[in-house]
C-alpha cells in the first residue's frame, strides 16, 4: 500500500473549494456573532473565559492521546503562564507544559509559523519527560515511524510516516506553504480549508517521534485564529475529542490519498461544532452577568462564593449537580445554614432544585 507522501503529486491536495463555500461563510458569519456577543462580556469575564476555554483545550487535546490532565492545575499553570496571581497547586510538569504551549499558541497567533516555534511547543509539552529522546527537535531515528495498533505478534499498520532523513525538507515545503497561504501572504486561503489541510499535511509528516497530534492540533487552532486575526481559540480539540473515533479514522483514509475532499468536509463540520460550543461559552458568562445583576444585594456572600463557584465549573456545571454537601464544603457553611441558603436562592430564582431527600440536586437557572 502506497501512503500519500509516496504518490508523485505529493503535497499537492486535490480538493473542491466549492464544496466548503457554505461552511466558510458559515464560519466567518458566526465569528461576527461571536466578536460582537465578546464586547458585552466585562473584561474579568472575558479574562476567565479565555482561561477557561485555554484550560478545557489543553485537557482535550491531551485526552484525545489518552493522558488525563488535573483541570485545577491546568488553569492555575495558564494563569502563571500569563504572569496573573493564581492559588498554586501541585501542577505536575503534563500540566505546567501544555498551559504554557497554549499560552505561547495565544500569544503569537500572528506570527508566521516556523520549526522553532514548533520546537517551542514541543519542548514545552513534552515538559519533564527524561524517557524521550529529541525532546523539542524533530525525529531522527533510522526505524520506520508508525502508527500502530493490536497485538506485538500481528500489528496492523495504520500508516507509516516519511523516513527522519526527509524530515526537515518536507517540514520546510510545509511552513513555507501555511506562511504563504496566512490571510497577509501570497496566496490566502480562507480559515476551515487552511486549517484542514495543515492538520492533515503536517499528520503526514509526522516529524516528531511523540506528540505531532497535540502539535497539530495546535497548527489548526492558529490557522483558525490567524483566518478570523484575532488571537482566539476555537475549541477544536474538545470537538474532536467528542468524535475521537471517527477522527482516527478519517486520518488514516485521508493519509492514503491525495484528494482531501472528504477530509475537508469531515473536517468542516468538526469546525463549525466547535465554533458552535464557543458561542455556547460565550452565552454562558452573558447569562452569568445578568444573573448577578438581577440579584445584585440579594445574596449574602456564602450564595455569591457558591454561585462563582458553579460558574467555574463550566457550561456542565458541577457533574451530576450541586449537592447541599457541596454547598458546605465550598462556603464552610453548616448543614441548617447550607439548607437555608440553598432553598432562599431557589426562591430569588438563581438555582432549580431537583430531586428529593438525599438525591436533591441544584442547577444553575440561566436563560
Amino acid at each position: 500500500m502506497a501512503w500519500n507522501w509516496e504518490l508523485r503529486d505529493w503535497p499537492d491536495f486535490a480538493r473542491d473549494r466549492q464544496k466548503l463555500t457554505a461552511r466558510e461563510a458559515h464560519f466567518l458569519e458566526q465569528a461576527g456573532v461571536l466578536i460582537g456577543a465578546s464586547r458585552h462580556i466585562s473584561d474579568e469575564d472575558r479574562i476567565s473565559l479565555s482561561i477557561s476555554v485555554m484550560s478545557m483545550e489543553a485537557i482535550d487535546t491531551s485526552q484525545i492521546e489518552g493522558e488525563t490532565l488535573d483541570r485545577a492545575s491546568v488553569q492555575s499553570s495558564i494563569q502563571h503562564a500569563l504572569g496573573m496571581k493564581a492559588n498554586r497547586t501541585s501542577e505536575r510538569s503534563a500540566e505546567s507544559g501544555i498551559a504554557e504551549m497554549m499560552v505561547d499558541l495565544l500569544k503569537t497567533t500572528g506570527d508566521p509559523l516556523s520549526d522553532a516555534m514548533l520546537d517551542l511547543w514541543h519542548l514545552k509539552m513534552l515538559n519533564g519527560r527524561n524517557d524521550l529522546k529529541s525532546v523539542g527537535g524533530y525525529r531522527r531515528h533510522e526505524e520506520p515511524m508508525q502508527i500502530i495498533s493490536g497485538a506485538s505478534y500481528a500489528p496492523k499498520v495504520h500508516y507509516e510516516a516519511p523516513p527522519s532523513s526527509a524530515v526537515p525538507g518536507h517540514m520546510a515545503a510545509f511552513i513555507a506553504w501555511f506562511n504563504r497561504t496566512a490571510p497577509t501572504g501570497e496566496a490566502p486561503l480562507l480559515p476551515i480549508e487552511r486549517s484542514g489541510l495543515a492538520h492533515l499535511w503536517f499528520g503526514c509528516i509526522h516529524p516528531y517521534k511523540h506528540g505531532n497530534g497535540r502539535i497539530g492540533r495546535a497548527i489548526s487552532e492558529k490557522a483558525l485564529a490567524q483566518g478570523l486575526q484575532r488571537p482566539v481559540f476555537t475549541s477544536l480539540a474538545g470537538a474532536l475529542l467528542r468524535h475521537r473515533k471517527d477522527y482516527y479514522r478519517e486520518l488514516e483514509r485521508a493519509s492514503a490519498t491525495l484528494n482531501a475532499d472528504r477530509w475537508l468536509s469531515w473536517f468542516a463540520d468538526i469546525a463549525l461544532e466547535a465554533q458552535d460550543r464557543s458561542l455556547l461559552q460565550v452565552d454562558f458568562m452573558l447569562a452569568k452577568t445578568r444573573l448577578f445583576e438581577r440579584l445584585a444585594g440579594q445574596l449574602n456572600n456564602r450564595q455569591e462564593k457558591a454561585l462563582l463557584r458553579i460558574f467555574a465549573e463550566g457550561i456542565e456545571g458541577f457533574k451530576g449537580g450541586l449537592s447541599a454537601k457541596n454547598y458546605m464544603t465550598i462556603t464552610d457553611a453548616p448543614t441548617a445554614t447550607a439548607t437555608r441558603d440553598l432553598g432562599d436562592m431557589v426562591v430569588k430564582g438563581a438555582l432549580v432544585r431537583e430531586g428529593e431527600l438525599k438525591s436533591t440536586r441544584y442547577f444553575l437557572n440561566l436563560d
